[in-house]
Formats: C-alpha cells, sequence, structure tokens
C-alpha cells in the first residue's frame, strides 16, 4: 500500500504542478500585471502611481524565465505556492496567511457540522426510503428528494433568512462571534440551510446504492436464513455499500477547511468562503490564485485518502 500511496502523491504532485501553470498563465499573462494594477487602483489611475503599485507587489519583474533567470514571476509564483508563502493580499496589502488562519476557524465551525449532520441524514432518510422501496414512502421520497435539488441554495437561504430570521426571530441573520456560548446561535440558520438543501441529493446517491446492493447474493441468503428486513438493512446492505459511500464523503472532507462560499458571504460568517468571495468582488488576484492552489492541493489529498480508506473499509480491495 505505501508504493501506491506514493505514485500517487508523485502524480498529484504532477496536477498541483500543472495547475500552478495554469493559474500563472491565467493571472500574469490573460491578466497582465498592468491590469491587475488598474483593477486595484481604477481605470483612471496615473501610469505612475500603477508602476509603483506593481513594484510594491513585485509585479515589476519580467515574466519569464528567458527574460531574466534569477528573477522573475514564474518562479517566484512556483516558489511561493509550493512554500506557502503567499505574500499579500492586492486589496489591502495585509498577509495572505493570516487572513487565512483567521478563516479557518469560522469556516470549520460551519462546515464540519453541516457536513456530519449531512452524512448522517443522508444515510438515515435513504436507508429508510430504501427499506420502504416500491411503495408510496419511496416513491413521495424521491419526489421530494428531487423537488429539493431543483431549488437554488439562494432561494434557501433568503427564505430562511427571511421566515426564521426576521419573522419568527428565532437566530441572528447574519453575523459571527467565536464565543463558544453564543456561536451556535449565529451558526444555526446557517447550518439548517446547508443540510436542507443538500440532503435530496445525498438520499438520492445513497439510496441507488442502497438498492442497487439489495439485489445481491447475499441479500437473499440472509432473507432466507431468516434476518428481518431492518437487520439485513442496517447490517449487510449498509456495510458492503461503504464503498461507494467513500467516495462521495472522503473525497469532501478536505474541503471543509475552504469553507462555504455563498453560506458564509449570506451569512456574514468571516471564514475562507467569504475571504474568496471578497478576494473575487475586490480584484484580489493573490488571495484568489491562493485560494485555488490550496482547493487544488485538498483535491489531491482528499482522492489519495479515498483510495486508501477503500482498503481499510474492504478487505477484498488490494492497492496495488
Amino acid at each position: 500500500m505505501l508504493a501506491y500511496v506514493i505514485r500517487r502523491l508523485f502524480y498529484g504532485a504532477g496536477v498541483v504542478l500543472g495547475v500552478l501553470l495554469l493559474l500563472f498563465l491565467l493571472f500574469f499573462t490573460v491578466a497582465t500585471p498592468d491590469d491587475v494594477a488598474r483593477q486595484a487602483l481604477g481605470e483612471k489611475a496615473l501610469p505612475d502611481v500603477i508602476e509603483q503599485w506593481k513594484v510594491n507587489h513585485g509585479y515589476d519583474r519580467p515574466l519569464w524565465p528567458w527574460q531574466d533567470f534569477d528573477d522573475n514571476l514564474f518562479f517566484d509564483h512556483y516558489r511561493r505556492m509550493l512554500t506557502f508563502d503567499f505574500g499579500r493580499s492586492d486589496a489591502d496589502d495585509t498577509p495572505i496567511m493570516d487572513r487565512i488562519r483567521d478563516g479557518v476557524g469560522p469556516s470549520l465551525a460551519l462546515t464540519v457540522p453541516m457536513f456530519v449532520l449531512g452524512v448522517v441524514a443522508g444515510i438515515v432518510l435513504s436507508l429508510f426510503v430504501a427499506f420502504f422501496r416500491e411503495t408510496y414512502i419511496d416513491r413521495m421520497g424521491v419526489f421530494l428528494c428531487v423537488l429539493g435539488m431543483s431549488i437554488s441554495i439562494l432561494l434557501y437561504i433568503i427564505g430562511a433568512q427571511y421566515l426564521i430570521g426576521k419573522t419568527l426571530r428565532w437566530f441572528p441573520i447574519s453575523g459571527f462571534d467565536a464565543d463558544p456560548s453564543v456561536m451556535l446561535r449565529f451558526l444555526a440558520l446557517p447550518l439548517l440551510v446547508g443540510v436542507v438543501s443538500g440532503v435530496g441529493g445525498d438520499v438520492r446517491f445513497y439510496r441507488t446504492v442502497f438498492l442497487e446492493e439489495t439485489g445481491r447474493d447475499y441479500v437473499r441468503t440472509a432473507r432466507a436464513k431468516g434476518a428481518g428486513e431492518g437487520r439485513v438493512m442496517a447490517r449487510h446492505v449498509l456495510r458492503n455499500a461503504l464503498i461507494p459511500i467513500l467516495t462521495r464523503v472522503v473525497v469532501a472532507i478536505p474541503f471543509l477547511f475552504t469553507g462555504s462560499l455563498l453560506l458564509e458571504a449570506f451569512f456574514g460568517i468571516p471564514g475562507l468562503g467569504a475571504l474568496t468571495v471578497d478576494a473575487i468582488q475586490g480584484n484580489d488576484f493573490s488571495t484568489l490564485r491562493t485560494m485555488v492552489f490550496i482547493g487544488a492541493l485538498l483535491f489531491v489529498l482528499g482522492q489519495v485518502a479515498t483510495d486508501v480508506s477503500y482498503a481499510l473499509v474492504d478487505p477484498r480491495v488490494r492497492l496495488e
């Protein structure tokens, strides 16, 4: 297994290097340093002001190694990203790493419980629907799932803020407080929106997996031996459906660190998702390329973790 993990990590390193190349082309050739400076300073900024801004942010150097091998933006881009020296924000000149450290906590405070609640609710509801397969409960469950998937998360957010936050006044509409005694009050509404908006897709996926497993030979054998339907679903079907479930679950775990873009932006949670949205709105290219790089790195790690988890839960899987 160790050799396989090392090989996959090498493949992942190639993917990350390719993403960095694409980021460089997008942020330094498609959008030149002059364009970045004008976006930050305004279209009416004087040429001298633009040049000074480029000097202050290190954008005045040549782009390619053949223009200046010792000091160029191409090598500096790779060096900064691979050593996690992300530099400073183009918008307010604050260290990007400090903003990431400040945003990780609020993002995890939202995404971790939302992820756990979503997985538990999805599996429990899908088992319930699969238990009553081919009945009106199954059909109604599928209908509600499709209906929930068809509604935009923006509608969930606006509806929850108006009904629960403004009309009923159960929870604050937006804001965040790191004090553990009041933090749950601020997170309750976005947690509810996140779980409800995503449970439809989860139930549809898990239900399909469980129904496929219920047609296997081992399930018919368990029933022939007198096992009840509840025992078959909980102890046999669920256990043997872990591989596709892990594919969905483990890949999502690394992205918990990057936060939720829409939920954090609409509910005023100062996490990494809100940081990314602010970088897009404020034309903060240095912060934006940093967040894209972190997302690519987490995706590669999630893929490797998924493959390893296969072998841990199913002894029939051999990683070679």
